[in-house]
């Protein structure tokens, strides 16, 4: 028996929405991701195994639905969690204390980081157009360029990382939709509300951060 015939079963339909059968492999990208999603929102450190596990379902999920940038990207996530658990860990002298830091994404990294996603996207749309059956190469490069750049600023703790995700979602869903996989854009619908929830709460931190306790009276100050 290889691989593939221990995956079968996840594939299996579960059962059906919108008339399109939704599998268990769906079901539990959807569980894994929505959980992992929450855990991100309260910085809490278990996102990232969760996160691992999420896109395991999706590299078996995506590839079965033509999906083949969102496919491939599952990988690069992997690999950026390891690092973004390490970062929020032990990732440099702002996480001396044992817990990283929100803050704000530089001018620099900007200048990186905005060429950096157009190239990713323009290269993707080529390559799937020309090498693959893709039936959207622009929105799934476009989709896949918009995520590496929101995972690299969540590894950092950067709060512009959700705005960033939230633009992402806003094709992701109605991509999803049109691929027949209703039940995933459902989850990229709550991936917006969670993250709207994570941007005002990592928002919040930055601005307390900034602000600090308020300043001591003077001694001998009337009341």
């Amino acid at each position: 028996m290889d691989v593939a015939d221990l995956l079968a079963p996840l594939q299996q339909p579960l059962f059906t929405l919108l008339d399109t059968p939704v599998s268990w492999v769906e079901v539990l990208g959807f569980g894994s991701g929505a959980l992992c999603v929450w855990l991100v929102a309260r910085q809490h450190i278990a996102n990232w195994p969760i996160g691992i596990a999420n896109n395991l379902f999706f590299i078996l999920l995506f590839a079965g639905a033509g999906l083949y940038a969102d496919a491939g990207l599952q990988v690069v996530y992997i690999a950026l969690a390891l690092y973004g658990w390490w970062a929020w860990l032990r990732g440099g002298p702002e996480a001396a204390a044992g817990r990283l830091p929100v803050s704000r994404t530089d001018a620099r990294t900007w200048w990186v980081l905005a060429p950096a996603t157009l190239a990713v996207t323009a290269l993707l749309t080529l390559w799937l157009a020309r090498s693959t059956d893709s039936t959207v190469p622009f929105w799934d490069a476009l989709t896949t360029a918009l995520s590496l750049a929101a995972t690299y600023g969540q590894c950092r703790k950067k709060l512009e990382s959700w705005y960033l995700w939230i633009a992402a979602d806003v094709v992701y869903v109605p991509l999803y939709a049109y691929k027949g996989l209703h039940l995933t854009a459902l989850l990229y619908v709550g991936f917006m509300i969670l993250c709207v929830v994570g941007l005002r709460s990592w928002r919040a931190e930055w601005t307390a951060a900034r602000t600090g306790p308020a300043p001591a009276a003077p001694l001998g100050a009337a009341a």
